[in-house]
């Protein structure tokens, strides 16, 4: 891939505000750099199962969720055998026959799916395909680097999504503890009793309403707050 390229590339990281766009960004780039390819989507592996988590513009609806449906395709394949699949004429194709008859009837005459290799990720691949025989055929090469350079930058995606969740999942967790804290205050002040005696009977309250602890406590918060607002009036 030219140095051009990768500039492209990294500029797409810059400009997109969260994985989705970059995902997005970058199945476009993937059609306007890669001859042949009239379409490109990215299949990750989340949560025990394969996604598309985009699509380029002009991606035929169910071309990817057919696979996954039916367990095997290109795609799938790909992803999670780690080998590259090409098929340069989805007519004359006897390995997926179900699929090669979906994609034809959308328009696609041939696919060809990269593996993806991603950090912390098993099962992956860029998907590429085409509206004529073997439009991929001479562009495999291409279409590896690609792949290649994408996982660079998907990876980086990744690890500040996976951030900024973790950030997020701190700050629930310090926002739960505080709002506990005000809990635990409030009923020892009421019921002139002890912190432990306190958090007790919040504990026991939660499990009889079937209520989380968090919530439990927020919703004490918000009355107690409400009723000293409502009686300074």
């Amino acid at each position: 891939m030219s140095s051009e390229t990768s500039d492209t590339l990294d500029e797409a990281m810059v400009r997109s505000s969260g994985l989705d766009t970059l995902l997005r960004d970058l199945t476009d780039r993937a059609v306007q750099e890669v001859p042949g390819a009239a379409a490109c989507s990215i299949t990750v592996r989340r949560a025990g199962r394969l996604l598309t988590l985009a699509g380029s513009d002009g991606l035929p609806s169910g071309l990817d969720q057919r696979q996954y449906e039916n367990g095997s395709g290109p795609c799938v394949d790909a992803a999670e055998t780690g080998e590259e699949q090409y098929a340069p004429d989805l007519a004359a194709e006897t390995r997926w026959p179900s699929y090669a008859r979906y994609a034809l009837s959308t328009g696609v005459r041939c696919a060809l799916a990269v593996p993806l290799a991603l950090e912390g990720v098993t099962g992956a691949a860029v998907n590429f395909y085409g509206e004529r025989a073997d439009a991929l055929g001479t562009s495999r090469d291409a279409a590896r680097t690609f792949t290649a350079r994408a996982a660079n930058a998907i990876d980086v995606a990744l690890r500040i999504e996976r951030h900024h969740q973790s950030a997020a999942d701190v700050r629930l967790a310090l926002l739960s503890r505080s709002v506990i804290d005000q809990a635990v205050g409030m009923v020892m002040a009421r019921e002139r009793i002890d912190a432990r005696t306190a958090m007790d009977r919040l504990r026991r309250a939660s499990q009889k309403r079937n209520v989380k602890l968090r919530d439990l406590c927020g919703q004490l918060v918000a009355q107690v707050a409400a009723a000293d607002s409502h009686g300074r009036k």
